[in-house]
């Protein structure tokens, strides 16, 4: 697996060491083309990546250490500590912060069910709009893939590809060529600016929709969708949600397939309402009355949506999951991190994850209680000072394992340099510690029981 490099010195080669299809969280697209080249025990280029992608990858190079009230400790001692503390804990919080492969959230979420801890994830403060409008109205959507192959009108509806996506438009559309579409020009593009929400692409056709007129505009769109051909008493009503609706129309029910392109999750850029994600499951759903229509919503890096997936599958809720009775129950509007933390909900936090891309509010509510914090940069993390922080590797370029691209499709992480344990093993062992302690006190009441009989 490894290439031979450039002349650095006389008579010195360097050998390059180099992983293929290395899949990169940089952002919700999950690339899985990036090749990692090692040198000198570092990352010196990730191929095919995206500044977002050369970003996530870094030089490979992180903390390595264990850190408990201030003092380095060795990993079993800061294990033995946080599983003493969790146990102690009468209301507990296990957060799961970006950067996380599957294999590690589903071990966060058995340490909140043997707790009985609140759980919840980075969704509750950045698409969860989204998540509750498609529980409430459905989702009509697609694979990339698909959209790629298939989709011959493409709405890029305020969305910043440029600075958040970079990849999406030459590996799925409108660039892409596809089974049934041959590339950008066998395609329509449509670019929907909202405010400051300008969609960054190149488009065939431009429209400018005020950010309080996003929601008229979509239900008057929807309108003509249910409406089909007999739209003639939408022809002359005024307005400039309308006028938007009656350019953008006739283009969508011309289509043969239609994707509608969007961001789940805010990039303040404009203040937009939050119903927008309701009225773009609706219009994606009176679409396909009439043409195939799919509406992909992408998200930020780090695997946000496995663990969404990984949260429904094994608790039937995406996240504000509360264990306190012994089973899951969902609590999204007032048993958030944030709403938790203000209310006095939480008296200690294990964050998991990569810290530093947490949201503002999210910091700032973590860092008025007590935490333990495991995962890539602990030691060195925004959040401040943990009462035990174990460094980690990152999952997808330290540790193996699994991530959801944005459209659900799962693919493999893959390891491409050496580094410090990685979180699954971690909170693995912290799991194991705290069965063990449950186990010694149900024998103990057992001996107890039998000794007073």
């Amino acid at each position: 697996m490894g290439e031979r490099g450039g002349m650095t010195a006389p008579n010195v080669t360097v050998i390059d060491d180099v992983t293929e299809n290395v899949t990169c969280l940089g952002c919700g697209c999950a690339c899985d083309d990036i090749a990692v080249v090692v040198r000198d025990g570092r990352i010196a280029e990730a191929r095919n990546a995206c500044p977002l992608g050369v970003r996530w990858f870094g030089d490979g190079q992180l903390p390595s250490r264990c850190v408990s009230d201030g003092s380095d400790v060795p990993l079993a001692a800061a294990i033995d500590r946080c599983e003493l503390m969790l146990s102690q804990a009468r209301r507990p919080l296990v957060y799961l912060a970006p950067g996380l492969s599957s294999e590690s959230q589903r071990q966060g979420v058995a340490i909140a069910d043997t707790l009985r801890a609140r759980l919840d994830t980075v969704t509750s403060s950045t698409a969860s709009a989204f998540v509750l409008a498609n529980q409430e109205r459905g989702f009509a959507s697609a694979t990339f893939g698909e959209i790629r192959n298939r989709a011959d009108v493409v709405v890029f509806w305020g969305i910043d590809l440029a600075q958040r996506y970079p990849r999406f438009t030459s590996r799925y559309a409108p660039d892409a060529v596809g089974l049934y579409v041959d590339g950008r020009h066998a395609r329509t593009v449509v670019a929907v600016d909202v405010d400051g929400a300008m969609s960054t692409v190149d488009a065939d056709r431009r429209l400018t929709v005020g950010a309080a007129d996003e929601l008229a505009t979509l239900t008057a769109l929807e309108a003509f969708a249910r409406a089909g051909s007999d739209a003639s008493t939408m022809a002359t009503l005024p307005g400039a949600a309308w006028a938007v609706a009656r350019t953008l129309a006739p283009s969508l029910l011309a289509a043969r397939y239609v994707a509608i392109v969007y961001d789940a999750e805010p990039d303040g850029r404009a203040d937009r309402s939050p119903r927008r994600f309701e009225r773009l499951t609706t219009l994606s759903q009176a679409l396909n009355d009439h043409t195939r229509c799919a509406a992909i919503a992408l998200r930020a890096g780090g695997n946000r949506s496995g663990v969404d997936g990984i949260l429904v599958a094994q608790t039937g809720y995406p996240f504000a999951v509360d264990f306190g009775r012994g089973y899951p129950r969902y609590a999204p509007h007032d048993g958030t991190t944030v709403d938790l933390v203000r209310d006095g909900g939480v008296d200690l936090a294990l964050v998991a994850g990569d810290s530093a891309s947490l949201p503002g509010e999210v910091l700032r509510a973590l860092g008025n209680v007590p935490y333990v914090l495991i995962g890539p940069g602990a030691s060195e993390s925004p959040l401040g000072s943990a009462v035990v922080a174990i460094d980690t590797g990152a999952d997808g370029i330290h540790a193996d394992g699994t991530a959801t691209r944005a459209d659900d499709v799962p693919l493999p992480l893959r390891a491409s340099i050496s580094g410090p344990p990685d979180v699954s093993s971690v909170l693995r062992s912290i799991a194991a510690a705290m069965n063990a302690r449950q186990n010694a006190t149900r024998r103990g009441d057992v001996a107890s029981a039998t000794a007073a009989g």
